[in-house]
């Protein structure tokens, strides 16, 4: 093809079709060049394609002759003929078509040119009648018609103000168009693409979308006055926007240029916006709607509290702990500032009402700090600037979102800070207001009118209750004079003047109030009895209407109703003012009118003073003259009038009727609330004598549960037991308490309990009213009976001779308390005696939903009695139902905090608690809060992370030192347990010293030392805090430097008191007992009241200081390192503490089932860290034995065996350094976590650390003596080994030479010639080979060396004793050890007569156990069948060494030491020189040679015939010299692999569950020659109860075999990898080629020397084909070993164990060996290195064959009852003096003997007991026991469930 790129060039359509793809070819049609010819007509030149369109071709080219144009296509085809032109036009062409145009000259005389040709596509047509069918804002569609043409697909463009928008291809004939803009112009190209690849010219058209409106109208802000909207910017270009805002039919449409607008004043209804494009279009409106707000939805929104006004604000939120409880940053916004009023008025901080945004405030100064030019207009906007809200707005909006009881609670505190309360609360919005008489309910008042002042007596009542006259304060119309605080200034004294009502001279007081307009608010006036001071001397209620009573009427006519004078402020007065004169009300009106006021009009004040028929005094003027403070004084007089003569006195109670009648709703008319008061009433209305009611209503509580708190004490201290038998003696109580229990079942429930009952069980609102009513009921009947028996206490205290009467009405007053616990307290006792009934009883049945009542009112924040304060007991089994159920309520592992106080009684403690945290412990007059209270908060989801908790838990507790309880023996006593308790489950315990330098600080500091003291031995570290209270000064933290340090010195002397007594001496100072720091341990807060009380308000002093230090204790928690417990680790806490403080040594007694499974937790990670070092070591060990046994053996070592050993050596020291190093880091790191409460077992971490570094020196000794062992035993058989080899090269060359000989003779041999001559050349070689004889070793003399060696250091006495007795001739009988002395051995055999234990009989146990141990050890080493070394006697005297000093607590003379070494020592001579002569006897060469003579002469027959040894010699490489190092191997390692089985299990993870289940399965086989086993021969039935379980275990063999196969694959592996690498070195002969092979496989496998030195004689095998059969025959070994390893018994296995998994179990679960000095029962402590031996199961010790020297009985007692009776022991330790069991670690200090943590703790061994008495008796040649009654009514199950109690299983 050929192309005219400048023709096409300039063509006038390139703009329509690519010239290079409008090309021609011209070409010869025949393809040659035609020489001349005279005829001869030349071809067309140069074709240039003129122009190509969609249905005509023009063509130019040169001229001269006619032309014949032919042209084609697929479908069309056509010629023409035309005269000479320079131009050729083509039509009716195909667009889009390629033609090929073939053109011939024509010559006059008709002769042809040749053709030339070419190809020339026509132009396709583009799309026709493009049309659009659909448009829209965003999209439009269009289609056109298909053109000619092969069409591929279609382009289409769309493009905006000239930019292409986007292109897209299309293979149908339509599309449609998305995401435009609205509004916009579009222009549409469509152009067609062919198949061929052409395109076509654009057709264009264009298109407008549709405008549209804003895609989205927000209101985004409404108020009461204006609706803000913001419209979303719409696509295309808008001029303005039209509002038009609807409301019932009127229309207002407004014009705006931005898409934000504001209207103004709207009316509720409907906005219709649309916009005005630039075009001028008017689009369609958007439509949307808002309801313009009112003034409370519009405040609550401001406030954030929209939600609360239907959904109320509970207890729990206000009082829950979040970031703004921790916070001190003030409010920053609107939303803020109901919590931080909230805030305050919870901590009762009077500066609560201080509520402004800091925002405000900030922005208002930096607007004039900014700019300090003088400017007028600017100085007076900032005046006025800042949207701030008044008060009222803020407490009436919360008082509307709240429920009754905050609405309670916010009444109560602001009563506290001397508030005025809501007593008519507003709602603007349904113009109702509400009589706000339960939220006044709880207020209660104290104050002395003056007719008490005399007696000095006092009126304490509920406000609600007391009937006073009552002023109200109103105003009409506008008025100059702030009412409010003429009334503040009214109720205040020259001396202290207190803001009782906001005024608008208070901060934000002037913002305009919003929605509290119409709040009628209420004070009181109370005197304290002192004329000087009293402002009115009678009490008198203060209210204050908001607003003007014009449009208040409601309330006015209520104030007129109720009062007892209302005061009227005016400036102004209408003449005619209906509202006052139409009134008809008994109250006295009084005008009060501001003269000063420009506004003020006598005529119409005189005017209505007549319709009133007002004298002068009730019209009060504030003259021109005068000021506040004289007008105050005469206003003062004037109401004192009122309130002197007044008769109108009424009760808040009363006035709910009036506002029933004028419609006023009352907030007590709930249903739930009225319900709820009639249960309460119905409880309480009977009330006459409060003891005689607790005695018939309450009955459980009463004697029967004080006599029960005796018995369970007694059961724990044993005071009385006397001579009794202790047992018996327990028993006895346990038949009492169980009669005890029975007769509470015998009551019926009282009718006043079962409606308690039944009242708790009501729906969650009703319940917490019924409580309420309660609580305030019980507290007016106990206020009154207080009252009267205070009056009565006086009358007879005038006269000394009533001094019973006296004492009885004393116990009246102690006893006259009445409260909701009570009736709690009672509830638990009613659930506590039902659990002594049968599980299927009915009773029992009905009452077990009463824990989950309990813990549901303490999830709901209810304080719940943990201590029962009369009986100074807890009900164990009810509290910790109650806190299980509560931990069923919370979430899954919720964690609590506890805070707790301390102090002396009456110091503030509760008030304090209540102060911080907003709670309700009790603090009313006459109720000094007994025993202890614990109350759960909240903590928010914010916090929980920082805090680590879920909940805190508060305790309260009752005063120490109290009146009552210091009359009583026992009181210290009591402060010590409660004090000890509740620092045990403390966090944090706040110290309350009310006076730094009262005189009983140094009493309470002393309990609170012994109670830190314990908890530090027990593992707990509670932090501290003193709190000295009513101190004032600013300067008192630098002023008390010297009381802090005198303190901290006090406090030293007491923790160093306390340590004695304690007997932990080594604690010095009270530092050692807990983190202390006196400058920050310390915090002075100053007294509650500002004033003299009953007007004074509460500090904000001290408010502001309880707040520090509660953020202070809040931040400590999340500081605390140890994990918070979750609820039943503090039930287990609380469980366990108060049994241990029941004790009266509490900290030999005290052990919990969480510290009990912490240290298992411990001991499991620590056995596991031990037996990875243990196994480490004995691999590396194994390995080292290996190459030493190895040594020398194949080729030449380049060092000597002393350095080879020295080099193992060190790296043993390297290897264990590295594990003593890696436990330790894992111990660190164990201590360092958070879980798991390892901070409970801190004190064992020491224990632990030890037995770690001892485990290292202990397998450091145990290395070297077996790395030297086996070294000096492979250094002995070289010179064997050297003789053996050249024995084997004399014989193999006697017998190359015997093969040439015979093969020299030329005759056929016969086997039996080949026999004869290998029999002759044998005998000859033999006699003339040197056998030098192995001489033995006298090992007696090496025993004998070193045991003198071992006694060397003992004195002369030794060398006497050593010398009297030969070794030969010791330890030929049985040892028995004899008493030196004639009197000795008289006392000797009389303790035998009594079957006692004496010194003799231990010394006898001890030498039995240690003989036991040293053979065992002999026999092991004898098993080996290796030669002797000195290091086994070494062994067995560090052995014996060891077990005598563990055993140093029975006196031992130097006597029983030799002669017991003496034995074992003899004994072991004898054997060991037996293994010693076996050994030698065994490696003689001689014997050696002739075991090998029938294998030289199959060789010597084999290399004489020439066969081909190749296979044979595999087969006896392999198992003479492959398989014994396999098995060996296999066997070397299963040993450990056994063990770490095992210890996987259960029953063996730790010392504890291995005696837990030992004893689990005595029970279950119910055996008494088990059980009998057991007690007297411990370590046996011990050890072959571990056998049993191991073949138990491994008995079906496929765990062993796993682990068989698992080591036999490796050695194979091993085997295959060492053939591989010999075949690579080329060996050129078959000793080099085994070299190759053993000297790889000498790390792992030891093969014997013998037999590969027999295998290497006479071996013509070449390395190749034996490579090949050598690997053959190690598959078909493997297959073998592995039938083998099936097929062996595991009894088999056991025995030929390097390791020996029974005594490597045994070892771990035997421990220390320690048994209890008095029943014998093995320690259990964790490691080997602990201080303190421990076991959780003594028993009675009859069954340590112990008896009565009177009765020969049995004896019953239990050692953990023994050491906290009376009773006296004496022993061998004792000198045989009789000792205290009391004081028994001063004879055994370590040894830790608890009391039994429950009663039922040792209900298994009296289990047995009881069921084989008689047995053990008969074995024991004793009477038996007498058995306590109780121990005959243990079952099986109880006994089960002692034992996993006494091992914390759970």
């Amino acid at each position: 093809m050929a192309e005219n790129v400048t023709t096409m060039e300039s063509s006038e359509d390139e703009d329509f079709y690519d010239a290079s793809e409008s090309f021609l070819d011209v070409h010869d049609e025949e393809g040659t060049d035609t020489p001349p010819q005279s005829d001869y007509v030349p071809p067309i030149g140069e074709i240039t394609v003129l122009s190509a369109g969609q249905e005509a071709v023009s063509l130019g080219l040169r001229v001269g002759y006619k032309l014949q144009v032919d042209y084609s296509c697929d479908t069309q085809r056509s010629s023409i003929i035309m005269e000479d032109n320079s131009t050729v036009e083509v039509e009716g062409l195909n667009p889009g078509t390629e033609y090929t145009f073939s053109i011939i000259r024509i010559a006059g005389n008709g002769n042809r040119s040749k053709a030339a040709s070419l190809r020339v596509f026509t132009e396709p047509s583009p799309p026709v009648h493009i049309a659009v069918d659909e448009v829209s804002s965003e999209s439009l569609s269009l289609h056109w018609d298909i053109p000619a043409g092969e069409v591929e697909c279609y382009i289409v463009t769309w493009c905006s103000e000239g930019e292409i928008v986007q292109e897209l291809t299309t293979d149908t004939n339509n599309l449609t168009l998305s995401d435009l803009k609205p509004g916009v112009c579009y222009s549409l190209q469509v152009s067609v693409q062919l198949r061929n690849g052409r395109r076509s010219k654009s057709t264009v058209t264009s298109a407008h979308t549709t405008p549209c409106p804003h895609l989205k109208t927000t209101v985004y802000h409404i108020s009461c006055k204006q609706v803000s909207l913001h419209l979303d910017t719409p696509d295309g270009e808008v001029e303005s926007y039209t509002v038009i805002s609807c409301s019932e039919g009127e229309v207002a449409p407004e014009t705006m240029d931005t898409k934000s607008s504001t209207l103004s004043n709207p009316r509720p209804g409907v906005n219709q916006v649309s916009e005005e494009p630039k075009n001028e279009t008017i689009r369609e409106s958007a439509v949307t709607s808002a309801n313009t707000k009112t003034q409370l939805e519009s405040l609550l929104e401001d406030l954030g509290m929209e939600r609360h006004y239907t959904e109320k604000l509970s207890l729990s939120t206000v009082l829950q702990i979040d970031k703004r409880t921790i916070s001190d940053e003030p409010a920053k916004c609107n939303a803020d500032l109901p919590w931080y009023f909230l805030k305050k008025l919870m901590m009762v901080n009077v500066t609560a009402r201080n509520v402004k945004c800091t925002s405000v405030c900030e922005s208002t100064c930096d607007a004039a700090s900014e700019n300090t030019e003088l400017d007028f207009d600017d100085l007076f906007d900032i005046l006025h600037s800042g949207d701030m809200l008044n008060p009222l707005d803020i407490i009436t909006a919360l008082f509307l979102c709240s429920d009754g009881f905050v609405q309670q609670e916010m009444a109560l505190k602001m009563s506290m800070c001397q508030f005025s309360v809501p007593l008519l609360l507003p709602n603007c919005d349904t113009k109702q207001c509400t009589l706000m008489l339960w939220a006044m309910r709880d207020i209660v008042k104290k104050y002395r009118p003056q007719s008490l002042l005399e007696s000095k007596g006092f009126i304490e009542d509920r406000i609600v209750v007391s009937e006073l006259p009552m002023i109200s304060f109103v105003r009409l119309g506008e008025c100059s004079m702030s009412k409010s605080e003429i009334l503040n200034k009214l109720l205040s004294s020259s001396q202290q003047y207190y803001d009782t009502f906001v005024h608008h001279n208070m901060e934000c007081g002037d913002s305009p109030r919003r929605i509290s307009n119409g709040l009628t608010e209420i004070t009181w006036y109370l005197p304290c009895g002192n004329k000087n001071m009293d402002i009115f001397s009678e009490p008198v209620a203060v209210a204050n209407l908001r607003g003007d009573i014009a449009s208040c009427e409601t309330q006015f006519y209520f104030l007129c109703q109720t009062s007892a004078a209302v005061f009227v402020f005016f400036d102004t007065l209408d003449s005619e003012c209906e509202l006052l004169t139409n009134l008809h009300t008994k109250a006295q009106i009084f005008l009060v009118g501001n003269h000063q006021s420009h506004r003020f009009s006598k005529d119409a004040l005189k005017k209505v003073a007549t319709k009133l028929g007002l004298t002068k005094d009730n019209i009060l003027l504030k003259a021109k003259h005068m000021n506040d403070a004289d007008f105050v004084k005469n206003l003062r007089k004037t109401v004192s009038n009122v309130v002197e003569n007044s008769k109108i006195k009424m009760r808040i109670e009363q006035m709910a009727d009036i506002a029933h009648e004028l419609g006023i709703w009352v907030d007590e008319d709930s249903s739930e609330c009225q319900t709820a008061k009639e249960n309460a009433d119905a409880i309480t209305a009977g009330i006459q004598d409060i003891l005689k009611y607790k005695d018939t209503k309450l009955p459980l509580q009463g004697q029967i549960w004080k006599d029960l708190t005796c018995l369970e004490k007694e059961e724990f201290r044993l005071r009385n037991v006397g001579s009794e038998n202790i047992e018996k003696y327990k028993s006895d109580l346990q038949v009492q308490k169980d009669n005890l229990r029975q007769k509470q079942n015998t009551y019926d429930m009282s009718d006043a309990m079962a409606c308690f009952i039944k009242a708790i069980s009501s729906p969650g609102i009703e319940r917490c009213y019924f409580l309420k009513w309660l609580r305030m009921n019980l507290d007016n009947v106990s206020r009154e009976k207080l009252s009267g028996l205070r009056e009565q206490y006086k009358k007879k205290c005038k006269d000394s001779k009533n001094k019973e009467e006296i004492k009885e009405i004393d116990r009246q007053l102690s006893n006259s308390s009445l409260g909701t616990e009570h009736f709690f307290r009672e509830m638990g006792q009613i659930y506590e005696a039902s659990l002594s009934l049968p599980e299927t009883n009915r009773s029992r049945l009905q009452f077990r939903h009463l824990p989950k009542l309990c813990a549901q009112l303490l999830l709901d924040g209810f304080p719940l009695e943990l201590v029962d304060g009369d009986a100074s007991n807890i009900p164990l089994r009810w509290v910790s139902d109650v806190l299980s159920q509560l931990n069923d309520l919370v979430p899954p592992e919720s964690k609590i905090r506890v805070a707790t106080v301390l102090g002396v009684q009456s110091t503030g403690k509760s008030t304090l608690l209540n102060t911080m945290f907003g709670v309700q412990f009790a603090v009313s007059s006459g109720r000094c809060t007994r025993g202890a209270f614990m109350l759960l908060i909240r903590i928010d989801e914010d916090v929980k992370k920082e805090l680590k908790c879920d909940f805190m838990m508060i305790i309260d507790t009752e005063g120490l030192k109290s009146p009552e309880l210091a009359q009583l023996d026992n009181s210290h006593e009591h402060d010590n347990e409660l004090a000890t308790l509740v620092v045990g489950l403390s966090d944090i315990t706040i110290i309350n010293i009310a006076m730094e330098n009262s005189t009983e600080m140094k009493d309470i500091l002393q309990i609170v030392v012994h109670a830190f003291l314990r908890m530090k031995e027990v593992g707990k570290k509670p932090k501290c805090q003193f709190v000295h209270q009513n101190v004032s000064d600013v300067s008192a933290h630098e002023k008390n430097l010297r009381d802090r340090k005198l303190l901290l010195q006090q406090l030293n002397e007491m923790t160093q008191a306390a340590a004695r007594m304690e007997q932990k001496e080594e604690n010095k100072s009270f530092t050692d007992v807990m983190e202390y720091s006196p400058d920050t341990g310390n915090w002075y807060i100053p007294g509650l009241w500002n004033g003299n009380p009953p007007m004074a308000p509460v500090n904000a002093g001290y408010s502001e200081a309880v707040y520090e230090l509660k953020k202070n204790i809040i931040q400590t928690f999340g500081g605390c390192e140890s994990s918070a417990n979750d609820i039943l680790d503090f039930a287990e806490w609380t469980k366990s503490l108060w049994n241990a403080v029941k004790h009266e040594n509490f900290i030999f007694s005290f052990r919990n089932s969480l510290v009990a499974d912490a240290y298992m937790r411990l001991c499991t990670e620590f056995n596991k860290w031990e037996w990875e070092f243990k196994k480490e070591m004995y691999t590396w060990v194994t390995e080292a034995e290996t190459k030493i046994s190895n040594f020398g053996k194949i080729k030449s070592e380049t060092c000597d065996m002393s350095e080879f050993l020295s080099d193992l050596k060190s790296e043993a020291c390297t290897v264990l350094s590295e594990w003593e190093t890696k436990i330790l880091e894992n111990l660190k790191k164990y201590f360092k976590q958070t879980e798991g409460h390892v901070y409970l077992v801190e004190g064992y971490r020491e224990d632990f650390a030890n037995s770690a570094k001892s485990l290292r020196r202990e397998m450091e000794s145990s290395v070297i003596n077996q790395l030297t062992a086996a070294a000096d035993i492979r250094q002995g058989m070289t010179e064997i080994d050297r003789i053996k080899d050249n024995h084997t090269t004399e014989l193999e060359g006697r017998v190359c030479a015997l093969i040439e000989q015979c093969r020299g003779k030329k005759v056929k041999m016969t086997e039996r010639q080949l026999d004869e001559e290998f029999d002759k050349m044998w005998t000859k070689t033999v006699n003339e080979l040197s056998f030098s004889k192995q001489n033995a070793t006298n090992v007696s003399a090496s025993v004998s060396y070193y045991l003198r060696a071992n006694l060397s250091r003992k004195g002369s006495r030794v060398c006497e004793l050593l010398d009297k007795k030969s070794l030969q001739d010791c330890g030929l009988v049985p040892f028995k050890y004899t008493a030196e002395g004639l009197y000795n051995q008289v006392k000797h055999k009389i303790s035998r007569w009594f079957n006692i234990e004496d010194h003799v009989m231990a010394l006898q146990n001890i030498a039995d156990c240690v003989i036991a141990e040293c053979t065992a050890f002999i026999s092991e080493k004898m098993e080996r069948k290796n030669n002797y070394h000195n290091t086994y006697i070494q062994e067995i005297l560090h052995k014996i060494d060891e077990r005598l000093q563990s055993s140093k607590d029975a006196k031992r003379d130097i006597e029983f030491e030799v002669s017991l070494k003496q034995h074992i020592c003899g004994v072991a001579a004898r054997q060991f020189q037996k293994m010693h002569e076996d050994f030698l006897r065994d490696n003689d060469p001689y014997r050696c040679l002739n075991q090998n003579k029938e294998k030289y002469r199959a060789d010597f027959k084999d290399v004489f015939h020439e066969r081909d040894q190749c296979q044979k010699k595999a087969e006896e490489f392999t198992n003479r010299c492959l398989r014994p190092a396999v098995e060996d191997f296999v066997s070397r390692f299963l040993g450990p692999d056994i063990v770490g089985e095992m210890q996987l299990s259960f029953e063996f993870s730790t010392r504890m569950h291995f005696q837990y289940s030992v004893l689990l399965d005595l029970l279950s086989k119910n055996d008494f020659e088990d059980y009998q086993s057991f007690i007297c021969s411990n370590e046996d039935y011990v050890n072959k109860w571990i056998c049993d379980r191991v073949l138990e275990h491994f008995s079906k063999g496929s765990t062993t075999y796993e682990s068989e196969d698992r080591h036999l694959q490796s050695s194979i592996k091993s085997i295959n990898d060492a053939i591989n690498r010999a075949k690579k070195e080329k060996s050129g002969n078959m000793k080099e080629f085994i070299e190759d092979v053993c000297q790889e496989l000498s790390g792992k496998l030891v093969i014997p020397k013998d037999a590969l030195g027999a295998f290497m004689i006479l071996n013509n095998a070449t390395p190749e084909q034996f490579a090949h059969w050598l690997t053959v025959c190690v598959t078909e070994m493997a297959e073998a070993l592995r039938k083998t390893f099936k097929e062996t018994d595991i009894q088999l296995k056991l025995k030929k164990l390097h390791v020996k998994p029974q005594k490597e179990l045994f070892t771990k679960v035997i421990g220390c060996g320690k048994l209890c000095p008095f029943c014998k029962a093995p320690c259990e402590a964790g490691g080997k290195e602990h201080k303190e031996h421990f076991t959780s199961w003594h028993r009675p010790q009859g069954f340590g064959t112990y008896r009565s020297t009177r009765t020969e009985k049995l004896v019953t007692d239990i050692c953990t009852s023994l050491v906290v009776s009376d009773a006296s022991f004496r022993c061998n330790e004792t000198n045989g003096e009789y000792h205290p069991y009391k004081d028994y670690i001063k004879i055994f200090p370590d040894w830790k003997i608890a009391p039994d943590g429950s009663l039922q703790a040792s209900d298994y061994w009296k289990y047995v007991l009881a069921k084989f008495n008689k047995e053990f008796a008969e074995a024991y040649g004793a009477e038996p026991a007498d058995i306590p009654a109780t121990w005959n009514d243990i079952t099986y199950k109880q006994a089960e469930d002692s034992l996993k109690e006494s091992f914390n299983v759970k």
